[in-house]
């Protein structure tokens, strides 16, 4: 299903994440670690492992009974279930996506401050290579 159709249903019906901290909006998710750092912390992953786990156990299904008010009622929940488990995941891949950039500008950073750090100490040598007359007109050039 397209992303922006998830969490437009999921507006639209005020769908709502049941925690042990209560319950949560789509827009809390956001605010969420991927992972709880403290045993009392709400994290992603221990959302989506307790809707996942209601998501894989599909109700049984009858192609010759019709469906009841009870029956109806429990595949709308289902339903609400597997979207709730599509923008858990969603969420889940843009924070890690977002780590993952975060980590790769770090590292870039690091190698980038290295190369200015090379190239300093290069002209630095290469500064006192010079002759005494090199670095003297060199400085009268400056003035």
């Amino acid at each position: 299903m397209d992303t922006n159709i998830l969490f437009v249903e999921a507006s639209r019906k005020k769908l709502r994440f049941d925690t042990r901290k209560g319950p949560l909006s789509v827009e809390d998710l956001w605010d969420l670690p991927l992972e709880g750092g403290t045993k009392n912390q709400v994290n992603l992953d221990e959302i989506a492992l307790e809707l996942h786990s209601k998501v894989k156990d599909t109700e049984p299904m009858s192609f010759v009974n019709r469906p009841n008010t009870a029956a109806r009622t429990r595949a709308a929940a289902f339903e609400d279930n597997q979207t709730r488990f599509a923008i858990v995941k969603i969420i889940i891949d843009v924070k890690l996506a977002e780590e993952e950039a975060a980590a790769k500008a770090r590292e870039n950073k690091e190698k980038r401050n290295k190369v200015l750090s090379t190239i300093a100490k290069k002209q630095d040598g290469e500064m006192e290579a010079k002759s005494l007359d090199e670095l003297k007109a060199m400085l009268a050039d400056l003035d």
